[in-house]
């Protein structure tokens, strides 16, 4: 990109309106905004009806815990359209959709207990096990660490783990929001002393630190649930925490280096935002499709050893009471 583009006023404008947009939109914005707009729409309805069936066909100790999972894609698809229509809201619909993946992280973990039979059955089952603690992504090049046995205290420390970035995500949320309004807050300002570099420094610790534990834990339980379609579960879950973090963080330096060009009434910041928001609509309803098939489905009971009598009631039990539910 050249030096002009820098210089350019129309690149160090503030984003453009609403208003502003629809005015200069040409026959190819309205169908490319239209698309989007369907996308978005269609995601949110399809996420609404599926939180009906759960509601209806899957069990108590589960609903939670799914309906938060599968609504990571909707969601984020939905803020993105909002975005991409209001620029200047960009950054309180990325908060959004980052506070609401906080909690996606740690219901995703929640979800893998309760599809092995709640914590009780847990611990039961892997009473003489252990933890493989050598995981990403904090510790995956750390082969030596040493197994963890599974306890009761151990699984509340991988709950807590993950607990806490969402608790402390929607911390930060507010706290960034109550400094924006003072005019302490600008996510483009990437100086030592600017409070969003370390806002945004300390959640990146804050998420590694909450994916290691699901990690932890997906390792122990893959084989156990592989009947559940766990593993493309997990992948999902990974893929939208790679497209609405990493790309939309390496989109975003592109365009505070001034690499992706303006396009008034676009600046170039604005810019590489809107480009973000359209990709993640169009990534996120994908996804929303194949998670709708992962996870509106009916499963086999996971099998359980013969000797493990109590543990076996507890399973019958509980298949008895999901159809008690279907009927």
């Amino acid at each position: 990109m050249d030096g002009t583009n820098r210089t350019d006023p129309a690149c160090t404008q503030e984003p453009p309106l609403a208003i502003q947009i629809i005015s200069n939109l040409d026959i190819f914005g309205i169908i490319l905004y239209s698309a989007l707009t369907f996308m978005a729409l269609v995601s949110m309805l399809l996420y609404i009806e599926e939180c009906v069936y759960i509601y209806k066909k899957v069990s108590s100790n589960k609903k939670s815990a799914i309906i938060w999972v599968n609504g990571a894609a909707p969601v984020i698809c939905a803020m993105s359209c909002l975005g991409m229509w209001i620029p200047r809201a960009t950054m309180f619909t990325d908060m959004i959709s980052a506070t609401y993946f906080a909690i996606v992280v740690f219901k995703f973990l929640i979800l893998m207990i309760e599809e092995c039979g709640g914590d009780e059955v847990f611990l039961k089952r892997s009473a003489n096990e252990t933890f493989k603690i050598s995981t990403g992504p904090c510790c995956c090049c750390c082969p030596c660490l040493p197994r963890v046995p599974i306890t009761r205290r151990s699984l509340f420390m991988l709950k807590l783990g993950s607990f806490q970035f969402a608790l402390l995500k929607m911390v930060f949320t507010i706290l960034s929001i109550v400094l924006w309004t003072n005019g302490s807050f600008n996510v483009t300002d990437v100086t030592i002393s600017s409070a969003a570099i370390w806002i945004n420094t300390s959640v990146g610790v804050l998420t590694i630190i909450a994916l290691w534990p699901v990690g932890i834990l997906f390792m122990h339980v893959r084989d156990t649930l592989r009947s559940l379609k766990i593993v493309p579960k997990y992948a999902m879950y990974q893929l939208v925490l790679v497209l609405s973090q990493l790309q939309t963080a390496i989109i975003n330096i592109l365009a505070m280096n001034g690499t992706i060009g303006c396009a008034p009434p676009y600046s170039s910041k604005s810019r590489g935002y809107l480009m973000s928001q359209q990709l993640l609509i169009m990534e996120m309803f994908i996804i929303t499709l194949v998670t709708r098939l992962l996870y509106r489905r009916q499963y086999d009971p996971i099998p359980y050893s013969d000797s493990e009598e109590d543990e076996k009631n507890i399973v019958l039990a509980s298949s008895e009471h999901c159809v008690k539910n279907t009927v």
